[in-house]
């Protein structure tokens, strides 16, 4: 079976395709479950790559978008949605919010409504690489068009 058959990927694809014709699932020889991994892949810098962080904060879940060379922080997640309790979702938690597993957990196609933030160090790219529903397959995308298709919140995410 082909990647591309895979209902997690297939997901990713129709709304990228709803978005922009032109936007593509690419799929990779090697796995791109790290950003660093991702990043060896497509010969680009490890900052050019979206890590799609899942949190639960208390009652809530919220997917924090950052370049692969940062580390986002639990406080300024705190302060951005004044929850004390913020800790990473579990697997269990992931596939079940998002549809996706660890390693493949795309911004968007997403199961269940899930607020999203974007980190501002995401601008300094021109191309930015997010996962596309499998650790194999990832999608090429600019940062304004990120922010627009995932109607995500541009903040200060990292330390």
């Amino acid at each position: 079976m082909s990647l591309l058959d895979r209902e997690s990927v297939k997901r990713v694809e129709k709304a990228l395709k709803d978005f922009d014709e032109s936007l593509r699932v690419i799929i990779l020889e090697e796995s791109a479950r790290t950003a660093k991994d991702a990043a060896t892949s497509l010969n680009c810098e490890v900052g050019a790559i979206v890590k799609s962080l899942l949190f639960r904060a208390e009652d809530t879940f919220i997917l924090a978008l950052v370049a692969g060379d940062k580390r986002c922080s639990l406080n300024r997640l705190k302060e951005i949605t004044s929850k004390k309790n913020i800790s990473m979702a579990n697997p269990e938690e992931v596939k079940n919010q998002t549809g996706y597993t660890i390693g493949g957990v795309s911004p968007l196609g997403h199961l269940k409504l899930i607020r999203i933030l974007m980190d501002k160090s995401l601008e300094r790219f021109n191309n930015l690489y997010a996962a596309a529903g499998h650790p194999n397959c990832v999608f090429k995308i600019d940062f304004i068009n990120l922010q627009k298709i995932t109607n995500g919140e541009i903040k200060e995410l990292i330390e």
